[in-house]
């Protein structure tokens, strides 16, 4: 029994010590996952603040047509510049996009390896004797202080007066013989 005892402390204790490391691990995760979920939401943002900034393009040829020449436009317009930071943009996005799959699929093999884990740390067989055991304990015990409390049946209990005594009026000592002593 002590060493069955023994062995199931360890368990737990090593039980125990995994599932902070896990804490800390998932933790850290967490932290991650918040900073890109905030890098995303700034994309977003932009992409939103672009979407709305942008002509629609049947809308921009027909005010070209109507408004200027389109040589006076080429001038005005670098659309070697533009091109260039649209590419910029989408090489952004494709990175993001990487990082969070590469994010979700971490995510998903530390959760399969804690669960993983935890399948081969509890053995259900060893947890319910280990449970049948301490129910039985604790019925033993609880009907050992139920026992207890019913069998005393005295009308009173001894208390312990303190010692020294002092005269009520005066402060001195008092020596008193306390009955049944």
């Amino acid at each position: 029994d002590e060493e069955l005892k023994q062995y199931m402390e360890d368990k737990f204790s090593q039980i125990q010590k995994d599932c902070e490391k896990l804490r800390f691990v998932s933790g850290g995760l967490q932290k991650d996952s918040q900073q890109k979920q905030k890098a995303i939401e700034m994309l977003f943002q932009s992409l939103e603040k672009l979407e709305k900034k942008k002509a629609d393009k049947q809308d921009m040829l027909a005010a070209i047509d109507v408004k200027a020449d389109k040589a006076a436009l080429g001038s005005k317009v670098d659309c070697s510049r533009f091109e260039e930071n649209m590419g910029q943009l989408d090489e952004r996005f494709h990175e993001l996009q990487s990082e969070i799959s590469g994010q979700k699929q971490h995510w998903n093999k530390v959760q399969q390896q804690f669960s993983n884990e935890m399948d081969e740390k509890l053995d259900r067989l060893e947890l319910k004797a280990f449970r049948k055991r301490l129910e039985e304990s604790w019925n033993r015990n609880m009907e050992d202080l139920e026992k207890r409390m019913t069998d005393d049946s005295a009308a009173g209990t001894k208390k312990q007066l303190p010692v020294p005594f002092t005269c009520l009026s005066c402060d001195r000592m008092v020596t008193m013989q306390v009955p049944g002593q």
